[in-house]
């Protein structure tokens, strides 16, 4: 059975086109997560003459936190979407990485939370001592979040 071809929107030539795990890993989602999302058109992909996705830049933008957010009021309100019960905002104590892995303690009150995070993560988010984080606790799990 003959699949029918819609046609596809052209594009300007200056924009670049990702394959879909290098939209992935700018979205920080996974591959599988992103091929759904193709199929599924929550996001826009071109096909090649080859059969496969490629998606524009534009498309991968427009799903980033940082351009749905671009003052820092905004990433507050989005931050903030989350239950008041599972976050809490301290100080940054320590931040300690070695290898792979962070550890960063925060102190909330005259309480401590300790979490695991991967260095890169730690990296990114440029957590040093005395700046101002959430944890974001989920189960057994805690998340850092630099406020």
């Amino acid at each position: 059975m003959a699949r029918k071809r819609r046609p596809q929107r052209r594009q300007t030539m200056d924009e670049e086109l990702l394959k879909p795990r290098e939209a992935a890993l700018e979205l920080r989602i996974s591959f599988p997560t992103i091929k759904q999302w193709i199929y599924r058109r929550k996001i826009r992909s071109i096909r090649t003459a080859g059969g496969h996705h490629r998606i524009p830049q534009s498309e991968v933008d427009r799903l980033l936190f940082r351009t749905r957010a671009k003052t820092s009021p905004e990433r507050t309100l989005i931050m903030r979407r989350l239950s008041g019960r599972n976050q809490l905002v301290g100080r940054v104590d320590s931040v300690r990485i070695s290898g792979l892995m962070a550890e960063v303690v925060i102190s909330i009150g005259e309480q401590q939370i300790t979490s695991i995070i991967t260095a890169r993560s730690a990296r990114e988010m440029n957590l040093k001592p005395g700046q101002t984080a959430a944890a974001l606790i989920k189960s057994t799990e805690v998340m850092i979040l630099r406020v």
